[in-house]
């Protein structure tokens, strides 16, 4: 998983202090997206799960656009 290969590049005491960074939050988002999008392929009349992947999709989407404003990143996260 992408989030393990992230957290495992980062010290044990760096981890603790980044949980609550924008790019960690980013990474969360897209595994948790990555994971109800199959979820929901399996079971497609799952409709709490499709608005809880509509809000984590805002939530990236907003994280995203606060990054570029601040000029963090330039590049966009590619899926």
């Amino acid at each position: 998983m992408v989030k393990n290969s992230f957290i495992s590049v980062i010290s044990q005491k760096e981890k603790d202090e980044n949980k609550g960074s924008a790019e960690f939050q980013i990474v969360s988002f897209t595994n948790k997206i990555r994971r109800l999008t199959s979820h929901l392929e399996l079971h497609r009349k799952d409709y709490l799960s499709q608005r809880g992947l509509r809000k984590i999709l805002g939530k990236r989407q907003r994280l995203l656009s606060y990054l570029e404003k601040k000029k963090k990143i330039k590049y966009v996260i590619k899926n």
